[in-house]
């Protein structure tokens, strides 16, 4: 059966992939930079990890609630947010520099997006296509920064990446309210359907009714003009069909059917 719909498919979604780098990076930050008893690391590991699984989670409730679909990615990034408030303090608290936006440490790692993108849709063996990575060969692209021994440089490429997940993550809640104001929620699509199916099963039986098969009308027994089924509404045999004149009132013919 044909799901009303889509759901799934948030494998392959720039902000998820993206997410996923962020997370498995801020892991092993964790591990080498912080103190593991420090209360900063379990609150930027499950921030990461929020961030990266409620893009997953709302993906797969698409299919029956726009509603929380929506919410779920605003939680994801509302994690991201959080996340990289603790990696600007990091840097701040250490006195450690921030890269400018648009210098040439962040151009760098954003440049490495751009890659990920299909180049040549009409060629799958281009080898600039990199949207069919693993993760780890995803992750390795960034490595010269996530591997590095300097927390400044390190902490400054997640960063660069939060922005990016932030920026897709902003693009597809844009897309979602558009859609839910557009399309309605689950329930008035279902509802939609609904009456779609409806309308068509009364179309397909009106059109294979063999007509034939319905009683012919007689002429009226009075004036000889044409009948038609009537119903009584009270008298005797309340709800029982007759033949009726069609020009009643002025000729009251009937019979029986």
């Amino acid at each position: 059966m044909k799901k009303l719909r889509p759901s799934g498919g948030y494998r392959s979604s720039a902000s998820f992939q993206t997410a996923t780098i962020i997370y498995d990076a801020t892991v092993w930050f964790c591990e080498k930079f912080l103190d593991a008893r420090s209360r900063t690391v379990d609150q930027m590991v499950q921030a990461a990890r929020s961030g990266r699984q409620n893009i997953a989670e709302g993906s797969r409730c698409a299919a029956t609630s726009s509603q929380t679909e929506l919410r779920l990615v605003n939680v994801a990034r509302a994690s991201l947010e959080e996340l990289l408030l603790d990696y600007e303090d990091y840097l701040r608290h250490r006195r450690l520099p921030q890269w400018a936006p648009d210098g040439p440490e962040a151009s760098s790692v954003r440049a490495i997006a751009a890659q990920l993108r299909r180049q040549d849709r009409t060629d799958p063996t281009n080898p600039s296509d990199l949207t069919d990575l693993s993760d780890q060969q995803r992750y390795a692209l960034y490595a010269r920064w996530l591997e590095a021994e300097d927390a400044a440089l390190r902490a400054n490429a997640i960063i660069c990446l939060i922005h990016q997940a932030n920026y897709l993550l902003d693009r597809q809640i844009a897309a979602l309210e558009a859609a839910f104001i557009e399309d309605g929620g689950y329930s008035e699509q279902l509802a939609t359907e609904r009456l779609r199916q409806r309308r068509k099963e009364q179309t397909d039986r009106a059109n294979t009714t063999d007509r034939t098969d319905l009683p012919q009308p007689p002429p009226c027994p009075k004036c000889g003009g044409l009948m038609a089924l009537r119903t009584a509404k009270g008298g005797k045999n309340p709800g029982s069909q007759f033949w009726g004149c069609t020009h009643y009132p002025e000729c009251k013919g009937t019979l029986p059917i």
